[in-house]
Parts: C-alpha cells; structure tokens; sequence
C-alpha cells in the first residue's frame, strides 16, 4: 500500500518538537500528494533545497560588520582620523541583541534572517529529503529491487541536500568540529533521517562528532551517485563539481587535508590551464554599469567559477547597507584591503579585482559602509498592483574560487607550502589575467595593481608588520580548538595570506563566521556610543548561535543554557520605498 506524502511539508512539523498540529496525520487525504513515480520524486527534491540563508545571521556574528553607533575612525584612509558615530537604527530588534552574542528573543520564525527561519528553513528541506527517499524505497521495491539511472540520481542528489542542511545546521547552531573525541562533548542537533508519520515524537539533540558522522555518510552516498542526467541547468542542484566542493568544505571543517586536495582536484584539475577555465572570469563586468547588472553577472549559471546557486528567501542585501550594523570603518578597512600603500596595488585604496567587478558599492557623501553586488536582491511579486512579493537573495553556494583557497589551506597544514603558494598567487595572477583587456590595460599594465609571488607573500603576510588579518602566529588554534590542531610558526605568513584571501573572497556570504570558529579566533564587538565591548574568546559558548526560543519553550535543549521566551510572536511588515513584503 502506498505511504502518501505532502507536497509541501510544514517547517513546524520537523521543527516544534513537542508540537503535532502539523505533522501529517493533522490533514485530509484529498491536500496529500502521492509520490509514486521516480518523476515525481525528482520534483520533490526541486523544493528541497533550503530556502534559508545563514548569511545575514553570520556576518552580523563575525568580524565583518561594526556597530555605526560605536565610535570608530572613517574606512577611507586620506580623510582625518578622527573617530565619529550615526544614530543609524537598526534594521531589527534582534539584530541587536545578535550583535551583543545574545539569544535572539525578539525574532520568530516568521521573520527573514531570524534563527528561527534557519531552523525551520534547513529542517523543512530535510523532512522533504526523507519523504523522497521513503518514497524512492516503495517504487524501488515494487520494481524488484531494480534501480533506473535516474532514481538513483535522484536518491543521490536527497543524500547530498540532507548532508548540506544538517552541515550548515551544526556550523551555526553548534560549536566547530574540534577532534573526534572532543567534539562528543559539544551538543549537536538531531540529525533527522525519517519522515514525520507519527502524531508526537521526542528528538534529542546528540553531539557534534555523532553530526559529522552522519554528515559523512550521507556524503559518501551522494558522491558516489550523482550525475547530471535530471537536470538541464544542473548548477541549480547539486552537480557533480558541486558535491565535490561540498565535499572539499566539510573535510576542510574536519582537517582531513589530503580529502580536501582529493576533492578540490576533481574539480580544479591539477594544472593551470583546467584551473583557469574554472576561475571568475572579471571580463564579464566591462559593460556593467548599474548594481543589477553586476549582480546578475555574478549570479550567472553559466559561469564556470559557480558551481551551485540556490533561491534563498532573505533580506541580506536590505540590512547590510544604511543601517546600524554595516560594512565600515576598520572591518571595511581589513576585508576590502583598504590601504594607503599596499605592496600589491598602487594608487587605489581598493583592491582593483574590487573595483573591476563591483564588490565594493558605497555612498559618496556618508560612510554608510561598503555592499557587494553579488548579494543584490532578486524580488518576486506575487502582486504587482499592490507591489508586493517575496525578497530573494542567490546564493552561490560553492564557487572554484572559494574551493582554491580551501585547496591552498589544505596544501599548507601538510607543510606542502610551495603548493599552497602555487594556488594562493593563482587566486590573485589568474584573477588579473581574466580582467578585461581595457581592465587588464588600464590596472595591470598601467602598473596599479601586481601579481604576486611566494616572496611577497612572506614579506607582506610574515605577522610583524600589523597588517589587517595577521596574526604573529598562529598558536591559538591549540588552546580555543584542539591540541591535535597544531600550525607552526613557518605556516603563519601563508595563513595570514589564506586568511586575508578568504574573508575578501567570501565577504557578505557568511563564511567568514565559520572560519573564525573553526580556527579559533578570538575578537571583539564594540557597541554604543559607549563603547562597551564584548569578547568571544576561544570555546566561549556563544559561539553557537541559540536556537530559537521557540524550539526551547517546546521542549529542545538549548545551544548554551535556559532563555527566556519573548512574551509574544510578532508578526512584522517591512516597508521598503517602493514596495512592501508581509
């Protein structure tokens, strides 16, 4: 007899643990769905994937953003240094209390970039995984076992998805993976692996080394059946380049180096020449004239340097610019590379690969802070009269150039400096080499900008001069992670290299939270026109963001200890000048 599934399965359902009223015994037969064809599997995973956004929630909890209300000197280095603040409100409440490192209490599930939209956004994706999988099982079944190329396709893609949600899952809500023995006394989540068929089931949080071995499993069954064949445009889904640098990411996070190389390679190659193919092409930006061309530029799926783009539902390109939390002052100054004589550029306070490709969008006339085109909002109406819709931001979730710096890292932690150097100059050459040839002229030729070598490398990263993103070593990482995790004192110039290259790369997608977990670093946020401040030290447990408070009062345990609930939900509008979203 056939199990009958929803079409749409309800966040609540897989995330109000103690709740029941929308598990799927809660409605009729006639709003069910059957999936009874591997067609109609393949369709279920096109509305699995998350339609969350962790970038938002993770910039605001890392080093990339400031307080404007916070005293700090202007980002631009020839105006007078003189530390100045705006009375600039904040996009919302919560963003406050997140910026603190507190508990978001204020925020409900219903708001965008909330934990709560993460939690249920990542944990609907994986309730719809397992009913495919589930469903996948009974026409397997019925068809004698017999597995077509395109179910088992299907059946990979669902493993990868459920790997992915339950990755970004633990990396936000959960400390970084320490050591296998270690990382069994952090708490994970509930890795969920059956579909909500039951009126009430309890979950149980496990820990951090039971998730990665999950996560793990799941993987290694994606990887070793994934292929193109149900898809036309496959850079929407999970593809074969794309569960590799899946897969570079999540060893990376375990500091399984070799695995990283091993992955990478698949989709790098192992020479120059595959390498420049896969890297962003900065060509592509010469008739760019407005911040929608440059974002839908960067957006492209045709792109070989993007090898996943997902839909995401946020709000990240509104906050992030004119309000109280932004990319300004000493954070602008260390991500953009902003400085008055930086040995790899001339001239220009930017980095020209910034200005080439619209990284870099500001206002001339206020330090509002800096907005990178490859986060601009793509808005859907659902009514056009009334102007209102959906905010939608593509993510790109894996890139070639994001999985080279993973690969110069992995490189570097074997002690194989010559070839973590060999990607960290190709990042930076190759990147130059793909400007258009007006660019290439006008930047490179016209001697503004340099490639680099291993010894500039050494002379300008080498932890002595002070420059934004170096440390003077690189010990940390034994005290605030593992005493397994050991990088000597050689490594630190191409660490602060890698470290610096990163967080330009990946500024406003949310990755820099991560690195800064999983390495360790310790760093402050100032906030008020007081300065207070408030330091996240190493295995300081708001390094795990709370999970919604709604979840706690439900019955969950908490990422840190008991909060209190806020007294109500709310249900908010935002307003924007010339359309409104609810």
């Amino acid at each position: 007899m056939k199990i009958k599934y929803l079409s749409i399965l309800t966040a609540l359902a897989a995330l109000s643990f103690n709740s029941c009223s929308d598990s799927f015994l809660d409605h009729p037969q006639d709003e069910r769905t059957e999936i009874d064809t591997e067609e109609k599997v393949i369709k279920l995973l096109k509305s699995a994937y998350p339609g969350a956004n962790y970038s938002w929630i993770a910039e605001l909890s890392s080093d990339n953003l400031i307080d404007n209300q916070a005293p700090h000197l202007p980002t631009k280095p020839w105006e007078k240094q003189v530390e100045t603040h705006y009375n600039w409100s904040s996009y919302d409440r919560f963003d406050d209390q997140l910026f603190k490192f507190e508990p978001a209490t204020l925020a409900t599930y219903s708001d965008y970039d909330s934990p709560g939209s993460l939690w249920s956004g990542y944990y609907n994706s994986i309730a719809h995984v397992n009913a495919a999988l589930k469903a996948s099982d009974e026409i397997i079944a019925e068809n004698g076992g017999v597995v077509s190329d395109k179910m088992r396709a299907a059946r990979a893609e669902a493993y990868l998805i459920r790997a992915y949600s339950h990755f970004c899952l633990v990396n936000m809500f959960c400390q970084a993976y320490k050591d296998e023995e270690a990382s069994k006394k952090d708490i994970g989540v509930t890795y969920m692996t059956e579909i909500e068929d039951v009126v009430q089931r309890d979950y149980q949080r496990s820990n951090v080394a039971e998730v990665y071995a999950h996560i793990q499993e799941d993987l290694e069954k994606g990887l070793a059946g994934i292929s193109e064949i149900n898809y036309t445009v496959p850079k929407w889904h999970f593809n074969v380049n794309a569960a590799h640098a899946f897969a570079a990411r999540f060893y990376l996070y375990k500091r399984e180096w070799a695995k990283v190389i091993e992955h990478a390679n698949a989709v790098l190659g192992t020479d120059n020449s595959t390498l420049m193919n896969m890297m962003m092409d900065y060509s592509i930006f010469t008739e760019c004239s407005t911040g929608d061309d440059f974002s839908n530029a960067w957006q492209d799926p045709q792109l070989n340097n993007n090898l996943m783009l997902m839909v995401t539902n946020s709000l990240l390109y509104r906050r992030s610019f004119g309000y109280r939390y932004s990319c300004a002052g000493p954070s602008a100054r260390d991500i953009f590379m902003i400085s008055s004589g930086h040995d790899f550029w001339k001239s220009y306070y930017v980095c020209p690969i910034a200005l080439v490709s619209g990284m870099c969008f500001g206002s001339s006339t206020h330090d509002y802070g800096y907005i990178n085109s490859k986060i601009f909002e793509q808005f859907e109406y659902s009514d056009k009269i009334a102007r209102i819709g959906y905010p939608h931001i593509i993510m790109r979730a894996f890139t070639a150039n994001e999985l080279l710096l993973e690969r110069a890292e992995a490189y570097i932690m074997l002690g194989q400096y010559d070839a973590g150097c060999q990607d960290l100059c190709a990042y930076w050459n190759n990147s130059i080499d793909k400007f258009s040839e007006a660019d290439y002229k006008m930047y490179y030729e016209g001697g503004y900008i340099l490639k680099i070598t291993k010894q500039m490398i050494e002379k300008y990263y080498d932890g002595a001069t002070g420059h934004g993103n170096c440390f003077p070593n690189w010990d940390f990482t034994q005290q605030n992670v593992s005493s397994s995790y050991v990088i000597p004192a050689a490594a630190t110039p191409y660490m602060n290299c890698v470290n610096a290259f990163r967080r330009f790369e990946t500024m406003f997608e949310g990755l820099r939270f991560f690195d800064l977990k999983r390495w360790g670093v310790e760093y402050d946020h100032v906030y008020n026109v007081t300065k207070e401040s408030t330091t996240l030290t190493g295995n300081d447990p708001r390094r795990a963001i709370e999970v919604p408070w709604e979840t706690i009062s439900a019955g969950l345990e908490s990422s840190r200890g008991p909060i209190e609930a806020a007294s109500t939900n709310r249900l908010v509008l935002f307003d924007a000048e010339d359309f409104k979203i609810k």
